[in-house]
């Protein structure tokens, strides 16, 4: 796609002026790094707070009679049961119970589904839903607001004197209130494995929010590498890489995305093959890999047994900077899939020693219960 057909995000001239290195992404013009490089900007977040601009991504508000019982047509999820106040990791499936798109689906007011779907999918994602719920839901897609996410262990701090009221949510929990003089929608999670926040603001304030924000010497801005690279070593699937259509919840390591409740109705898409590998297993597994030796092995690569027969295929991977060694995920046997499992991956044709490892690769660090 030519630079002249990609689109842009409120966020374009902030970018550039930060010293921005663009690229293709989802069909827009996206930031994969600023002056200070992948590896630094990845650090910074680890250590204080990275700003990303995920404004490509999909927000949309569900309304309709019963949007929380007709979005279980769609996801294997318990929104009944989903509390005014908080918000829900899910999957949109599709009737054989492959994965059309991870998503995250909430209740900041009380009012419908507030819900934040992968960029490069969400034209298709608003389709599947119209089609599946038509009736019963009226999808209200959100073109004119920008989403920011605010993440690292100096994350809260940052954003308390803009948002009081984002210092009494916990892991999870999302609400609608007024934030640098604006209604905004702020939820308390992001995709790093850090603590932090979502925030969904209209498009105009994007970028004085965003210049706000880096007036603190605790906050950077941090690129598509540092948002791939810290999302890897959560442990956390890139729709597109890691999961897709032919993936189910349970091959892919997302069963608790698939509730006890809906399991026992069998009321979703893909009901029967699901079950089935609950109950006797899928025939293969997500896993992580720690690669002993040799370059990192990115997505694609083949992965063998101890008898050097191949037995899968990597589908991330990349050096980890927090851990000083290439990490992968990739789809393996069940047999094959046990913590401790020695392995080895093909790197430009040449094998190299790894083994499965326990995901994720560093520890999440959310605030799942305030103290006090």
């Amino acid at each position: 796609m030519s630079d002249e057909n990609l689109k842009v995000t409120p966020l374009r001239d902030a970018h550039l002026a930060a010293g921005a290195r663009m690229v293709a992404f989802a069909g827009y013009s996206m930031p994969v790094q600023y002056r200070d490089g992948v590896l630094k900007e990845h650090l910074w977040t680890r250590q204080h707070a990275g700003l990303f601009d995920v404004s490509h991504m999909g927000q949309a508000r569900l309304r309709g009679v019963s949007p929380l019982s007709a979005f279980e047509e769609v996801t294997p999820g318990d929104f009944i049961g989903l509390k005014p106040g908080k918000q829900r990791y899910s999957v949109l499936l599709n009737r054989q119970g492959g994965i059309v798109d991870d998503l995250m689906a909430g209740r900041p007011d009380g009012e419908g589904l507030f819900v934040v779907v992968n960029g490069a999918c969400k034209d298709n994602d608003f389709r599947v839903i119209n089609d599946e719920l038509a009736g019963q839901v009226r999808i209200e897609r959100l073109e004119d607001r920008a989403l920011l996410a605010l993440q690292g262990p100096e994350a809260a701090p940052v954003l308390a004197p803009h948002a009081p009221g984002a210092a009494a949510l916990a892991f999870m929990d999302t609400a609608t209130m007024t934030a640098f003089g604006v209604e905004v929608v702020v939820s308390r999670s992001g995709y790093t494995g850090e603590d932090g926040y979502e925030i969904s603001i209209p498009a105009r304030e994007a970028p004085r929010v965003w210049a706000t924000l880096l007036e603190d010497g605790r906050v950077r801005p941090i690129g598509l590498g540092a948002r791939d690279s810290l999302r890897l070593e959560a442990g956390l699937p890139l729709y597109g890489h890691d999961v897709d259509e032919t993936v189910s919840p349970i091959e892919a390591d997302l069963a608790f995305a698939v509730s006890k409740k809906r399991r026992a109705a069998r009321d979703f898409p893909g009901a029967a093959r699901i079950v089935k590998e609950l109950e006797a297993g899928p025939a293969r597994l997500r896993v992580g890999l720690k690669v002993l030796e040799g370059a990192p092995a990115r997505e694609g690569a083949q992965i063998a047994d101890r008898a050097g027969a191949v037995v899968g295929a990597g589908t991330s991977g990349g050096f980890s900077p927090s851990l000083g060694h290439p990490i992968a995920m990739g789809f393996v046997p069940p047999a094959l899939a046990a913590v401790g499992t020695v392995l080895s991956v093909i790197v430009r044709g040449k094998a190299q020693a790894a083994e499965v490892v326990a995901m994720p690769f560093v520890p999440h660090r959310y605030v799942r219960k305030l103290k006090g």
